[in-house]
């Protein structure tokens, strides 16, 4: 068994602490017909249970897969390791194999992980992440052991310790997984921490539209949304008037658009920036959170918010050209070469 990353001192700051689900990614390359036949929508995030989760494996998952601990939050805190940076993450597990997988995979990338195994109840978290022809993605998710996320799971001298805590959308369905984060999000801010929001999902926003927009109002400090995604939280037509309602909250909001880049605004301030080219994309899966991996190391080195989302540029640019949400290639070194020494 691997062991668990050097911990900085109990007093030293992480660079990013998140909160977010333990899952095994399984990810396979399907027909669009392929995946609308199992009753799964294209580009969407479902929530399933166990007996589909079991049956999506017998149907899919066979032959030449590649499976690798994920979620959202736990793919952004990889890349920020990758980078140079430290990392943690709060999420849990259960004592089976999956959920070992997911411990030594998740520790062997260099992030802090301490879960307490459940030894009752079911079973880890797992995906099956169909991949399309067009680098698309969907995914059919069972939460397991990870649903179980609540207040009491969260360490709050972890988070303490976070220059940034980082939240993930998804777990906003399940509501002792909100409880846990908006009790991360107060501890953070009174320790003196930022609190960054990942949206996740438009179909995440739709449900949860309301409470999503007043926890944006009240407790972040940097949002990381789609297109789609803040079309629907703001409730308009158009991306300028999405960042145009952005921009009226105290907030540095990241909004990504696939081929078009990503455009920052933050008050008055807005910057755009192209995305980095990429040869071939193969796989879409992980290339949000890989974008808030490079955005945070810059934000929490102290960098400038363009070159935040050039550091991102670069992250999501190296996860889009091959399978999975993890990088093959040291990000730093790809960032290094492309906008010259990072800032440790």
């Amino acid at each position: 068994m691997s062991t668990t990353p050097d911990q900085p001192g109990a007093e030293t700051p992480i660079d990013v602490v998140a909160v977010g689900n333990a899952l095994v990614d399984f990810v396979v390359t399907r027909e669009d017909a392929e995946v609308e036949a199992a009753g799964v929508a294209k580009g969407s995030m479902n929530l399933i249970d166990e007996p589909t989760a079991d049956r999506l494996q017998r149907e899919f998952v066979t032959g030449n897969v590649t499976a690798t601990s994920g979620g959202s939050a736990a793919n952004t805190v990889v890349g920020v390791a990758n980078l140079g940076g430290t990392a943690a993450l709060i999420a849990n597990v259960a004592d089976d194999p999956v959920g070992r997988l997911f411990t030594d995979d998740l520790r062997a990338a260099g992030v802090i992980f301490e879960p307490r195994p459940a030894s009752e109840g079911p079973g880890s978290g797992r995906c099956v992440v169909f991949v399309h022809p067009d680098a698309e993605r969907t995914m059919s998710t069972f939460l397991g052991a990870a649903s179980n996320l609540g207040p009491a799971d969260v360490d709050r001298a972890l988070v303490a310790r976070g220059k940034v805590t980082y939240l993930e959308g998804y777990l906003w369905d399940l509501p002792d997984a909100k409880a846990a984060l908006t009790e991360a999000a107060r501890d953070a801010r009174a320790a003196g921490g930022k609190v960054a929001l990942s949206l996740s999902d438009s179909f995440a926003v739709e449900r949860h539209k309301e409470s999503f927009l007043e926890l944006v109002e009240k407790e972040i400090d940097l949002l990381f949304a789609n297109e789609s995604e803040i079309l629907l939280l703001f409730g308009v037509d158009s991306f300028d008037k999405a960042a145009a309602a952005a921009a009226d909250l105290d907030l540095v909001a990241a909004l990504t658009r696939g081929a078009q880049g990503s455009v920052v605004v933050a008050g008055s301030e807005t910057i755009a920036v192209p995305a980095v080219p990429v040869e071939k994309v193969v796989d879409t899966t992980g290339a949000g959170d890989l974008y808030a991996a490079g955005f945070l190391y810059g934000f929490t080195h102290g960098e400038d918010l363009e070159r935040c989302a050039r550091l991102g540029a670069v992250a999501a640019g190296e996860v889009i050209g091959h399978f999975g949400a993890r990088p093959q290639a040291s990000l730093r070194d790809l960032a290094t070469a492309a906008l010259g020494p990072l800032r440790d």
